[in-house]
């Protein structure tokens, strides 16, 4: 009897509004990363001023989430995503607005494109720290739900690109941008209506300054080992995988297989592999010990790396990427429960930042080396070692006495997983 008077109050409906809204503005941002680059190339011919416009979009992510995650837990979670979502629908829509009435010069495109991605980069930050106690509250182990969100992520990434493809030769540029604007609004309204207005950060909690609580997010992440060991940890592979996807993946396509289409098939198998290795996570991981599980995955992934050095035909490579892939679905759903168990509540917007902002950080220097290291070396050789520092890194962790702390429950873990229903999951 008392089981069921507790499964009553369960209300799953905010989460899955959640992971709806959340769908629906990252389909959105992948328009945006589609269409606006595909907009200045239309309207300038200008390869460089393409990659002017890509600059822009990461340094942005960059500065957000050092910066913006302290305001984020001020503002409050919802709050937070919601100006985000409305803020990114407003600077998307002013530019096919200014190009077809008074003109869009370069410089006003760069000035939207920033404010854009700057303000998008909270909401994303602000979604995932309300995931937590909407998870408790529909009762869905952390694990599964965190999955569930980073399969969201990956999936609209395959569906939102080719989509956006689409729509844009049939409908043109312009207007696929109308279409992510609206995107953006749907994702503001839907959380706005259905997410519970407490899901935020209590007013009168932050009494220090901000910079203050900028140091103390800081501070959280240098004290606390194991969030450090992560964070070095994603720095570390990140590098590694901006060197392997941002310049070696397409210079090997090019140079053993000469397609384009060989490259396409090969990124949709390494989304694939993690979407199919995140949804057996979502529906075993909560049984499965973290730390041995999260070194096994990692080591599945450094597979790919080997076949390609036997240049075999596409098929094998394509499958081989798929099976490899699988080890990815499980690895940031680990990262982000642990988070969640050991972040405090009100941090989460400040931490994430931080975290967020080390792991890009990483990433246009990869894609420096890479390019670098691609021409004097080649990509046999830095493929081989590649392999080398990506094995040296994930059998490492093994061994790492903080990260062994994953599979230890916090006080934080408690209070999130005391709905009383999770024996039946």
């Amino acid at each position: 009897m008392q089981t069921t008077t507790q499964e009553a109050k369960l209300n799953p409906t905010p989460l899955y509004s959640l992971f709806a809204a959340n769908a629906i503005s990252l389909v959105g941002n992948v328009f945006s990363t589609i269409a606006i680059p595909w907009f200045v190339l239309q309207t300038t011919g200008s390869a460089a001023r393409t990659g002017i416009t890509g600059f822009f979009t990461i340094l942005p992510v960059v500065l957000a989430g050092f910066f913006g995650g302290t305001l984020i837990d001020r503002l409050g979670y919802k709050r937070t995503s919601i100006i985000s979502d409305l803020a990114s629908g407003v600077t998307t829509a002013m530019i096919p607005v200014l190009h077809f009435t008074i003109g869009l010069e370069f410089w006003q495109l760069m000035v939207l494109v920033f404010l854009g991605a700057l303000l998008d980069a909270p909401g994303n930050t602000a979604r995932e720290a309300l995931l937590p106690e909407l998870a408790k509250q529909a009762g869905m182990p952390l694990e599964r739900a965190t999955s569930l969100i980073h399969v969201i992520e990956r999936g609209s990434r395959l569906v939102g690109a080719p989509l956006a493809g689409f729509l844009i030769g049939i409908m043109g540029t312009e207007n696929v941008l109308w279409l992510d604007a609206v995107s953006f609004f749907v994702s503001a309204g839907i959380i706005w209506a259905i997410i519970p207005g407490k899901m935020s950060v209590e007013e009168g909690s932050k009494p220090g300054g901000y910079f203050d609580e900028l140091q103390e997010g800081l501070r959280f992440i240098r004290m606390d080992a194991l969030i450090l060991a992560i964070v070095v940890t994603v720095m570390l592979t990140n590098f590694l995988d901006a060197i392997f996807g941002g310049v070696v993946l397409p210079v090997y396509v090019k140079e053993v297989y000469g397609s384009a289409l060989n490259l396409g098939l090969l990124i949709a198998a390494n989304g694939g592999g993690a979407v199919i290795g995140g949804l057996i996570f979502a529906a075993i991981g909560h049984r499965l010990p973290r730390h041995a599980t999260f070194v096994g995955a990692f080591m599945l992934t450094t597979v790919r790396f080997w076949v390609y050095l036997f240049q075999p035909p596409i098929a094998v490579l394509v499958a081989s990427t798929l099976i490899s892939s699988i080890g990815a679905g499980p690895l940031n759903p680990i990262i982000g429960t642990v988070e969640f168990e050991r972040i405090p509540p009100d941090m989460r917007g400040r931490v994430f930042g931080a975290i967020q902002a080390g792991a890009w950080l990483a990433m246009p220097l990869g894609m420096l080396l890479g390019g670098i290291l691609t021409e004097k070396l080649g990509t046999l050789p830095l493929l081989a070692g590649l392999g080398v520092a990506y094995f040296i890194t994930t059998f490492s962790m093994a061994f790492i006495p903080a990260m062994k702390e994953m599979n230890k429950k916090t006080k934080i873990e408690k209070a999130l997983n005391s709905t009383g229903t999770g024996h039946s999951s």
